[in-house]
């Protein structure tokens, strides 16, 4: 009929314009129940720990924020200097073992954070460190309210029963702990 001659021609499609063909229309993404999952971001920010919560493990995954109370004398092991301190933070206490440039670097009152940390024995101490992988900073002076006990040196750590690859609480070594 009439009508149908007044519409211009259809065009077919070809093949010869060169161009890749369009990529199909995206799906709608979903939508994230924040109670659910953790958005990441391109910087990695690992969860603190608080002191009360370290265990020892031969991991350098203690990330932790803490005022140190106390440093002890330095001394020589071969080429390297080494000094114990007591560091604590609002839930717990613990000795802290400084290496190298760190024992002259760090002074009583600096608030410090440590990231990949260590929680282990070292020459018959149980102490946390930053060790070759973890690193120190300074964070500021003064201000971080702290326990001194417990103290999470003085407990006496045995092999998990129903995972011989992790440790427990046992008993506590220092009266002054409990």
């Amino acid at each position: 009929p009439a009508a149908q001659r007044d519409r211009p021609p259809r065009r077919r499609p070809t093949a010869t314009t060169g161009l890749p063909p369009s990529p199909p229309p995206a799906a709608p993404s979903p939508k994230l129940d924040p109670n659910k999952f953790q958005i990441c971001t391109k910087e990695y920010s690992p969860m603190m720990l608080s002191l009360k919560d370290i265990v020892p493990a031969p991991l350098n995954n203690i990330h932790a924020r803490f005022i140190l109370l106390d440093k002890g004398k330095i001394t020589m092991e071969g080429q390297s200097k080494t000094c114990l301190a007591l560091v604590a933070d609002e839930t717990a206490a613990v000795l802290f073992l400084l290496w190298g440039g760190e024992c002259d670097a760090f002074q009583p009152g600096d608030i410090v954070q440590l990231s990949r940390g260590i929680f282990s024995y070292r020459r018959n101490n149980l102490v946390l460190r930053a060790g070759k992988r973890g690193k120190i900073e300074k964070d500021g002076e003064f201000t971080l309210p702290y326990v001194e006990t417990p103290n999470m040196s003085e407990i006496h750590w045995v092999s998990d029963p129903n995972n011989p690859t992790k440790y427990v609480q046992g008993n506590v070594i220092s009266a002054y702990s409990r």
